[in-house]
């Protein structure tokens, strides 16, 4: 009896936090996870009020592994194209195929949350939009060239509330907001191969960054963090996503966590469903059907 590949991922920028969680989740459905990230040892990421995050992607391969999953990490910095290009041409050669590729990878300014005008901020906080928009446009070229050929695949983009309405300012949202459009327009590229895309809007989210963010800006973030989703919900999602036999309907969409984990009965720790923030932050457009060339 032949015995069936197992299926492959790519997240990026998992050396903790949301990637850290959609890798293990992932893992955990029995996939080969590839973690990307720049960070080897501690002291390569900073919380917003100074401290050093944990967190490699050697630790969150150890994690996976710890869990009875499979992982291998690439150190890689998605501000280098050439870094990027390596790093599918290796799952390419190692795996001959890519079912989901999770850009999740982002720059966070240790400015962002901060409640200032763009302009009283570094202006360095525009390298959201290289790693976090240009980055998922170069690692999503790469992963078509595997995905179109096999006729299948998955390309997610993390993205969030900030897409539509004020949230750390305006670069986080322009970020937010182009990566919807790519998810938006790749899908109408890839109609009829097999290949889908989706842009999800994640609620608050239980990482290392947002429990500082908690202690740092208590009023503004308690309500929100009482309810906040795991990046393991995410990866739940995700997976549902791509192995949905319907699940081209939702190609180009931008998708709301807490309400399409409800299509695949997916609840996060101890049966919680979180809630969507539709009605107070906004709803994601539904996609435009007109096609201009």
């Amino acid at each position: 009896m032949q015995t069936q590949q197992k299926q492959v991922a790519i997240v990026t920028g998992a050396s903790r936090g949301a990637g850290r969680g959609i890798a293990l989740a992932l893992a955990k459905k029995g996939m080969i996870v590839y973690v990307t990230g720049r960070s080897t040892t501690m002291g390569s990421a900073i919380g917003w009020d100074g401290s050093i995050l944990p967190g490699t992607v050697y630790d969150t391969a150890e994690q996976i592994k710890q869990a009875g999953g499979l992982a291998i990490p690439v150190v890689c910095d998605h501000s280098d194209d050439a870094q990027t290009a390596a790093l599918f041409a290796q799952v390419e050669k190692e795996q001959g195929r890519l079912d989901i590729l999770v850009n999740n990878a982002a720059f966070m300014h240790n400015q962002l949350i901060e409640q200032k005008p763009f302009w009283e901020k570094e202006v360095q906080a525009y390298k959201i939009l290289d790693v976090g928009l240009r980055s998922a446009y170069i690692a999503s070229w790469h992963a078509a060239q595997i995905m179109v050929k096999q006729g299948s695949g998955l390309i997610m983009f993390s993205s969030s509330f900030g897409a539509s309405c004020y949230m750390h300012g305006p670069a986080y949202g322009a970020q937010k907001a182009g990566v919807d459009k790519l998810a938006h327009d790749m899908a109408i590229d890839f109609s009829g191969t097999g290949v889908r895309t989706v842009s999800i809007w994640m609620g608050p989210l239980l990482t290392e960054r947002s429990a500082i963010a908690g202690d740092v800006s208590k009023e503004q973030y308690e309500q929100f963090m009482a309810s906040a989703e795991s990046p393991e919900f995410i990866g739940e999602i995700i997976y549902a996503i791509a192995h949905d036999p319907k699940g081209d309907e939702l190609s180009g969409h931008r998708l709301i966590s807490a309400e399409i984990a409800q299509r695949y009965q997916i609840t996060d720790r101890d049966g919680l469903q979180p809630p969507s923030y539709r009605k107070l932050l906004g709803s994601p457009p539904q996609p435009n059907p007109a096609k201009i060339y």
